[in-house]
């Protein structure tokens, strides 16, 4: 029987899985989304093809782990989101594997000022350093790459981002897959011009403006 409280929130973890594949975010059954409601985590389950998914299939597990819900087992980087949880204190984690950051992870060690957009995020985004999927090294090197920050890359990977809510973690996911993008477009035709941490810091303080309005 599922938990009445947790309907809402498996919901919209699917709505929010299966724009990844809508917008090219994810290929296959890659990446997942998870989505925090008091103690309990409601999140993807491994391996499997998103349109297909059902409430019944969002695994609930505790931040420790352990399985409450759920008609299949939960996704093999639950590490990751776990963690995002307990250290960052996030409401939301959206882990994509698109293309042109997952690009970018390879040539850099962040992802450059090339946009005041950046400046909602926290700052300069940080690459994280590679490490095996599903593991909890891989969940402690993506823990120090967003310390601070509201997404990070992971080297030879993906992305993960965070927010209060999945909508907000997907749309810091779609922002930075842009910013990555508008990089490598640019740097193929030269060096690009970026914006200084003084004018960033700017930006945060206008975008904290207009969220709190």
């Amino acid at each position: 029987m599922l938990s009445p409280s947790l309907v809402e929130e498996r919901a919209e973890v699917i709505r929010i899985a299966q724009k990844m594949i809508t917008d090219d975010l994810v290929v296959g059954t890659s990446g997942n989304v998870s989505v925090r409601s008091g103690e309990l985590v409601a999140v993807t389950p491994s391996g499997v093809d998103y349109d297909g998914l059902t409430v019944g299939d969002i695994a609930v597990v505790r931040l420790d782990g352990t399985v409450v819900e759920g008609d299949l087992p939960p996704t093999s980087e639950l590490p990751m989101h776990l963690t995002a949880y307990v250290e960052h204190g996030v409401q939301a984690v959206v882990h994509t594997h698109s293309l042109h950051a997952t690009a970018l992870s390879l040539l850099r060690d962040d992802v450059p000022a090339v946009h005041y957009q950046l400046a909602e995020m926290g700052g300069v985004v940080r690459v994280a350093e590679y490490a095996t999927f599903g593991t909890d090294q891989l969940a402690r090197n993506m823990s120090v790459a967003l310390e601070g920050r509201g997404a990070c890359v992971l080297r030879n990977h993906g992305t993960v981002a965070v927010g209060s809510t999945p909508a907000a973690a997907y749309n810091r996911a779609r922002q930075l897959e842009w910013l990555c993008e508008l990089w490598l477009t640019a740097r193929r035709a030269g060096e690009p011009s970026l914006l200084d941490d003084e004018e960033l810091s700017r930006c945060a303080a206008q975008f904290h403006h207009y969220s709190t309005r």
